[in-house]
């Protein structure tokens, strides 16, 4: 739709390939070098610091826009800064790792007797393991709230960690931006629900299939400004010289059917200030 509004249509002034990992991490590299044998004139990477990682790898002249990477892209050494990529790697970055705190704090806000947050993260992503050793345990401490950590590497580790989670009893769960987190969304969220865990994710969609909140950028607004990378780079302009830009816009969504669920009352005031309200 983006690109419609600046005047691309699929079939006439553009032409679009799609690739899909389906969950099959090991795939990405083989799919990345894909499209640049395709010779396309540059690829849009709707995913974490790997599937950038591997579409660079690719290629060093096809231009890369990044639609929302959690990983600080600077010090990942996606680009040299965010003012001048210096490479062919642009786009947008959700900075994840900063918005943990936010997270974790409005979790805490909408059901205050929270006290111990089960961390569910992919061991074999150096971004989620970084966040949870650095910004994420920060932002506990001075929450006074306790983290327990839970390790997945792949799809079949699931089930195992759900059984011992549930030993734990955690009182409620961070899910943060991940691929494997994403492709196994439906599991988490029927866990966290059979469980009554309140939850908060980094990704709009679980909400959507009954996680409790998520708080993050607004993603409509994102995919909007990685349409005004596509349009300035297919009309010239070299991915060195444009900014890689952190979201500007924020949004708080509810789903009040889960509150009610697992039976969690939230506050009015964290009411008034959610975006959306799934009622």
């Amino acid at each position: 739709m983006a690109l419609r509004e600046l005047g691309y249509v699929e079939g006439q002034n553009i032409a679009t390939e799609y690739r899909y990992a389906e969950g099959k991490r090991d795939r990405v590299p083989e799919l990345a070098t894909e499209l640049v044998r395709l010779k396309v004139d540059l690829i849009v990477v709707a995913g974490g610091l790997r599937t950038i990682q591997a579409a660079k790898n690719a290629t060093k002249t096809i231009p890369i826009v990044m639609t929302g990477e959690g990983t600080d892209p600077v010090k990942a050494g996606l680009i040299e800064s965010l003012a001048r990529p210096g490479g062919n790697v642009t786009g947008l970055t959700l900075l994840s790792r900063e918005l943990g705190g936010k997270q974790l704090e409005l979790l805490k806000e909408a059901v205050p007797k929270v006290t111990r947050v089960a961390f569910l993260y992919d061991l074999t992503n150096p971004a989620n393991v970084l966040e949870l050793k650095e910004d994420f345990s920060v932002a506990a401490r001075a929450l006074k709230l306790t983290i327990q950590p839970w390790e997945v590497r792949g799809k079949d580790d699931f089930d195992r960690v759900f059984a011992e989670m549930g030993k734990q009893r955690p009182d409620g769960l961070y899910v943060p931006s991940d691929p494997l987190m994403r492709d196994n969304q439906k599991r988490i969220v029927g866990f966290s629900l059979k469980s009554r865990l309140p939850s908060i994710y980094f990704y709009r969609e679980a909400v959507d299939a009954g996680a409790l909140m998520y708080y993050g950028a607004d993603q409509a607004d994102s995919y909007r400004r990685v349409a005004t990378y596509v349009d300035k780079i297919l009309k010239g302009a070299n991915p060195a010289d444009l900014p890689v830009e952190q979201p500007t816009k924020f949004e708080l969504v509810i789903n009040l059917k889960t509150a009610k669920q697992i039976g969690v009352t939230i506050p009015p005031s964290v009411l008034r200030r959610a975006d959306k309200v799934i009622k």
